[in-house]
């Protein structure tokens, strides 16, 4: 599950006179924080001109300025070529961000839509998905630089995957912190007993570590439900394209198919991965071995995370904890039924 999908933490109002002032945008009506979907901090704005959504890039990670302004020109040509995209609206210097009190903003037109999951898509549906997501790559190859001339610092590649060394010490430090938590509650039961769970698994599968990363390309970078929206049953819009880099991408299809077609009891609902995954495949013509090799490194990469648990012991940070039952399941599910996933995904 990705980090993004949980809740932001409390925000504070926005300088929105200077803003919309900026924007040539009329004055302010309404303004609701939306608390789905961002760590970045957004909201649903109403002003005498219209409806926007307004966007603070508050993540450290993402928020410099002329970095935004990159990739807010990636989607303006990715929306030229019919990708769904939110186009942000430059204001009157010409720009699509507003640095106001050393605080990075970006207005966009407000977009009517739903998020809907996988269990809300028909195999249909599951497939138009695929096929949008394939849409997105071969897009994004079109319109972004060579990726042997310019690539994101913060995606550095070959990427090594997990060493089973490491979790297996992250474990055993993290098992020490559920015992010293007081009072004891269900999601220390819980945590405790996928930890040993999770351990009982490397030791079987830890001569199974895949190599460096393969074929890497432009991906969206954060593609899961909270960043697509749906007008009735069609996708609307891709948003939040603050993640936006070189990876290796058809892992991010099936990191996506993850978190889209995962069920509350911690498995992936197959029918729907495998039509998703076929649809992905012809539009990114992306071979079948492609995403066999994309499997088995986010299989890996499922076995061994435990961002969840960190945020909850370490940080006393709770945002992420309802994900965790179906999130911890799915990796014990993934094993037990490698080679069915594995199917889906390549046939």
């Amino acid at each position: 599950m990705p980090r993004s999908c949980v809740p932001p933490l409390a925000s504070h109002a926005p300088p929105l006179g200077v803003l919309l002032r900026l924007y040539a945008a009329g004055s302010a009506l309404t303004c609701e924080p939306v608390d789905q979907g961002l760590l970045n901090r957004g909201y649903r704005l109403c002003t005498t001109r219209g409806r926007y959504f307004l966007k603070h890039h508050f993540d450290p990670d993402t928020a410099d300025p002329a970095a935004i302004e990159r990739r807010h020109r990636a989607t303006q040509r990715l929306a030229d070529l019919g990708v769904p995209v939110s186009v942000p609206l430059a204001h009157r210097e010409g720009r699509t961000v507003a640095v106001v009190g050393g605080h990075a903003y970006a207005l966009h037109p407000w977009i009517d839509g739903r998020h809907r999951h996988g269990g809300q898509l028909t195999r249909g549906e599951s497939a138009r998905l695929g096929a949008l997501l394939g849409a997105v790559h071969a897009c994004l190859e079109r319109v972004m630089p060579p990726k042997g001339r310019t690539r994101p610092a913060t995606s550095p590649h070959p990427v090594e995957s997990a060493d089973p060394a490491d979790t297996f010490a992250l474990i055993d430090d993290l098992l020490a912190q559920v015992r010293r938590h007081r009072p004891a509650d269900a999601f220390d039961e819980l945590a405790r007993h996928r930890l040993l769970e999770r351990r009982a698994l490397l030791e079987q599968h830890e001569d199974r570590r895949p190599p460096p990363g393969g074929s890497v390309g432009w991906v969206h970078g954060d593609f899961h439900p909270f960043n697509v929206l749906y007008k009735d049953d069609t996708p609307a819009a891709i948003v939040d394209w603050d993640r936006l880099g070189v990876q290796p991408r058809a892992e991010e299809a099936v990191r996506a198919a993850a978190i889209f077609f995962v069920r509350p009891v911690g498995a992936l609902d197959l029918p729907k991965v495998r039509a998703y995954a076929r649809a992905y495949r012809r539009a990114a013509d992306a071979a079948p071995s492609e995403l066999a090799a994309a499997v088995h490194r986010v299989w890996w990469e499922r076995l061994n995370d435990f961002w969840m648990l960190r945020w909850h012991y370490e940080r006393g940070d709770t945002r992420a904890d309802c994900q965790f039952p179906a999130a911890s399941a799915l990796a014990v599910w993934w094993t037990r039924e490698y080679d069915a996933v594995c199917d889906a995904f390549v046939q």
